[in-house]
């Protein structure tokens, strides 16, 4: 996912990581199914029997040669292998990470993530956990520790030291973590109606991991192995060898082709939003009168828009990394629903010990030319409402930082950069600290979450605002997804520019920074223009389907254009 570790953090020298106990691989080529019928594989039988007998949990993997092969083909062709992507049940449940850098650069790596042993989800403070999900999809247990306390000891049972040779998401668990999750640690007790109906977070851990590495055209397939009293080592690394061998079959499998749909008519109707223009605009109102009276400087209000989609959630992944290619793309099938995003932010990483967080704030189009891109640029750079709510989220970002770091250890490495994006430019501060002893991933991302960019400032305040004039539980919007190492690092996005689909409609949620002197039907139609990525990719996604070609028409309702 971490598009931008595109500069040879593999692993190597890391501390806690091993070699791979074999010698260097010679890699699978994916030329046809008699290519698959052997494979070189790490570690060596008998080095994986030590580490087994030694109870250490291990991953087992190979190298294959991936110059034809795309991280959407392969996801295509693993899923397809097993049950529907958008069927339920553990071998329903998969994870595709992409990135983009600069609208441009396909970021190093991107990681498919598939056939779970454990799912973790929580709702309303409470946590439950099936640890049998390949077998028993459904059989979820109530978790008796606290929500967070829960999620430490899923993510202990989880760690293994990953050879050198591997990036940091070669194993570990993945997913999301959603916006209410704040409440575990803050008392936010106004709680607004949840009319979606998905779980606050959910978590898988893959038993199969893909990893694209684009500067090498290499595809790495690993499997997670942790020692079993019942099991001898012998079966079980016969089994880890057999889930490799079912990958790389897969992978020499033609794509496949969706069903042919019939229908010439299909559409996505105009989106509706969950709240009407008039009500918003007195939102914004209500907001600047709490500005005036000194209890925040700024608030982001949101709304949700919904329309119908009938096509798969991929078909819209599909469409959305094209058109809106951004340095957080995810696709999350997770049973009854799936996440789409193209995020364009960090919310909170850990690498090396060392935790990052990268605030955005501050936006101006692209231009038709590099002349006027750094014409725009410089106006931008010089907008002083632009400059002041950058400054108010970088001294709240290095605040964040702080919490968690060693004294003095705090730092802004970069300050008000200009980051260029497929359509957009951002304001784009850079701040890292040294994570204190004692202190873990969990205690990183809890720091700064939610992003200060989804909330305003004071952050506490300013959510207890969004309870009272948002309509509805923000969901996933304003959480995180990403993954937390098996060897305890994390890297999370901000849940933006996401669409989470479920029973054949799209949900796509967005908001405006509130200030004292924002101009209220400025920032209703900031709300549709941030919705636009999605509304494009959803017609896209029915255009293409539907061979249509046949301009869109996309608006908003009665507050602004989605054109």
């Amino acid at each position: 996912m971490d598009g931008r570790s595109g500069d040879g953090r593999s692993g190597e020298g890391r501390s806690g990581r091993k070699g791979g106990g074999a010698k260097a691989l010679q890699g699978a080529s994916l030329l046809g199914p008699s290519q698959s019928s052997a494979f070189d594989a790490a570690p060596t039988e008998d080095v994986f029997a030590r580490r087994y007998a030694n109870g250490e949990a291990q991953v087992v993997w190979t190298r294959l040669v991936a110059d034809l092969e795309t991280p959407v083909s392969a996801y295509l062709k693993l899923t397809a292998s097993r049950k529907s992507a958008e069927a339920g049940g553990a071998a329903g449940l998969s994870i595709l990470l992409e990135s983009v850098e600069g609208g441009s650069t396909r970021g190093r790596y991107s990681v498919i993530g598939l056939e779970p042993d454990i799912v973790w989800r929580a709702h309303g403070g409470k946590a439950e956990i099936n640890s049998a999900a390949i077998k028993k999809p459904n059989t979820f247990r109530p978790e008796k520790a606290s929500t967070l306390a829960s999620l430490r000891s899923l993510l202990a049972q989880s760690r293994l030291d990953l050879p050198t040779e591997l990036p940091p998401m070669a194993a570990g668990v993945f997913g999301y973590l959603g916006y209410d999750t704040i409440r575990l640690v803050e008392n936010l007790t106004s709680v607004p109606p949840d009319d979606l109906g998905v779980p606050d977070s959910v978590l898988m851990r893959p038993t199969l991991v893909v990893i694209f590495d684009s500067v090498k055209d290499e595809m790495t397939v690993v499997t997670p192995v942790r020692p079993d009293a019942k099991v001898p080592a012998a079966k079980a690394h016969k089994a880890a060898l057999k889930r490799l061998k079912s990958a790389i079959d897969a992978l020499d499998a033609p794509v496949p082709h969706g069903a042919d749909i019939k229908s010439r008519t299909l559409t996505v109707p105009d989106p509706v939003s969950n709240t009407p223009p008039a009500d918003y605009l007195s939102m914004v109102a209500r907001a600047k009168d709490y500005i005036l009276a000194g209890d925040i400087f700024q608030v982001v209000l949101s709304q949700r828009f919904t329309a119908p989609f009938a096509l798969p959630s991929l078909a819209l992944y599909r469409s959305l990394r094209r058109l809106n290619p951004s340095p957080f793309l995810f696709h999350l099938a997770l049973g009854s629903f799936s996440l789409v995003g193209s995020s364009p932010e960090i919310l909170v990483r850990v690498r090396g010990g060392e935790v990052t967080i990268r605030p955005i704030a501050g936006t101006a189009r692209r231009g038709t030319d590099e002349a006027e891109d750094q014409a725009l640029a410089a106006a931008l750079l010089q907008d002083p409402k632009e400059r002041a709510e950058h400054l108010m989220l970088l001294d709240l970002g290095r605040n964040d930082v702080g919490r968690v770091a060693e004294i003095g250890s705090v730092a802004v490495t970069q300050r008000f950069i200009i980051e260029r994006y497929s359509h957009v430019m951002h304001i784009v501060s850079n701040v890292i600290g040294r994570l204190k002893s004692g202190y873990d991933a969990i205690d990183a991302l809890m720091a700064g979450f939610p992003a200060g960019t989804v909330t305003g400032a004071p952050k506490v305040r300013a959510m207890e605002v969004i309870d009272e004039l948002e309509r509805s539980k923000r969901g996933p919007y304003g959480g995180a997804v990403g993954y937390f190492s098996a060897d305890g690092e994390m890297d999370t996005c901000i849940v933006l520019r996401t669409a989470l689909v479920k029973d054949g409609f799209i949900h796509v949620q967005s908001g405006a920074g509130v200030v004292h002197d924002s101009i209220a039907e400025n920032e209703q139609q900031e709300c549709i223009n941030k919705a636009k990525a999605i509304v494009r990719a959803a017609e896209e996604a029915v255009r293409f389907a539907t061979k249509s070609r046949a301009p869109g028409r996309w608006r908003g309702d009665n507050g602004g254009s989605f054109k």
